[in-house]
């Protein structure tokens, strides 16, 4: 052997053992242990998301009633039920309503909640405890939300209209009872339930504004409302926009809150799709109808997000 060779030889160093079987199952009880982290997670979805999404469609393609729903042998019908409640006379009224329920309670939500975010923005003493006690309105159950407010609306006892008396304006106005007055009630109330959740996305991403650009911009004269629309504005539209698309996924489909203050009317003024899906299934018991219109509430604010997803992928492939 030459000594070239046996220098290449030390250098190199002994070949790698080739993996055998006890190498690979290792690898594959660590591939395991990873995914057994998430398992949890993945049999919840699969339990209280995937098969419920899967049986509400099965359900939608079968004349589901009363009396057949124990007993099976409901008929096929394809996509009948689905035909039958977008030809519905309820379907256009619930849907505008829903949508002047969803945009006109989101516009408020969101513009409140960003200048709550601004004020707190600011910082000051006990502006953590003010905070906190703003989430105590997301985190109550809807139903005690929707009964307080249902009671400060109240035409013969309610809060709303003892203030009125008090300043001399007329106090017996049957605000949930009226059908041009009990769309708004229930706006503003669900206005009162989205602030807190606005404000902290938005006050979250302010928090990510960096403060050396506010200091340029004042530096060079720009004023405080400049320094809104040219910084905090552009900087902030992503959380913006999520805070909006989360805001009316939520809203579009709000059914307790609706529920207990007006259970859809008077004469339907707040006879949302929710209430529609319900009324379907368990007033009517026509299961497979209400199957339908409950994919369809889910569609609408699917193809909502479906669509941002897009536009938001589109504009990433642009810059």
């Amino acid at each position: 052997m030459s000594l070239d060779t046996r220098t290449d030889s030390r250098v190199a160093g002994p070949a790698p053992a080739a993996r055998g079987p006890r190498a690979k199952g290792f690898r594959w009880l660590d591939v395991m242990g990873r995914y057994s982290f998430v398992l949890p997670a993945i049999v919840f979805l699969i339990i209280f998301l995937l098969y419920p999404l899967l049986y509400t469609f099965n359900l939608s393609l079968f004349d589901v009633n009363a009396g057949n729903f124990l007993t099976g042998g409901a008929p096929f019908v394809g996509l009948e039920n689905y035909v039958q409640f977008l030809s519905s006379p309820q379907f256009v009224p619930s849907l505008v309503i829903t949508l002047v329920f969803t945009i006109g309670s989101l516009v408020f939500q969101h513009s409140i909640g960003f200048m709550f975010a601004l004020f707190f923005n600011r910082g000051f003493p006990l502006s953590g405890f003010l905070r906190a006690l703003m989430l105590v309105v997301w985190v109550l159950p809807a139903v005690v939300s929707a009964s307080l407010w249902r009671w400060i609306f109240s035409g013969s006892y309610g809060l709303l209209n003892a203030f009125l008396g008090l300043i001399g304006l007329p106090s017996t106005v049957p605000w949930l009872v009226n059908p041009q007055t009990a769309l708004i009630a229930v706006i503003i109330a669900n206005i009162w339930v989205g602030i807190p959740f606005h404000m902290m996305l938005l006050y979250a991403g302010l928090q990510g504004v960096p403060v050396q650009l506010y200091e340029a911009a004042q530096l060079d004269g720009a004023n405080a409302w400049q320094r809104f629309w040219r910084i905090t504005v552009p900087m902030m539209r992503p959380v913006i926009v999520i805070a909006l698309l989360l805001g009316f996924v939520h809203t579009f489909k709000v059914f307790d809150l609706i529920y207990v203050m007006t259970a859809g009317g008077p004469a339907g003024a707040t006879n949302v799709l929710s209430i529609e899906v319900y009324k379907l299934s368990f007033e009517f018991f026509r299961f497979g109808d209400g199957a339908a219109a409950a994919n369809i509430l889910l569609i609408i604010p699917l193809l909502l997000s479906v669509l941002y997803l897009w536009l938001r992928r589109r504009e990433e492939s642009t810059l």
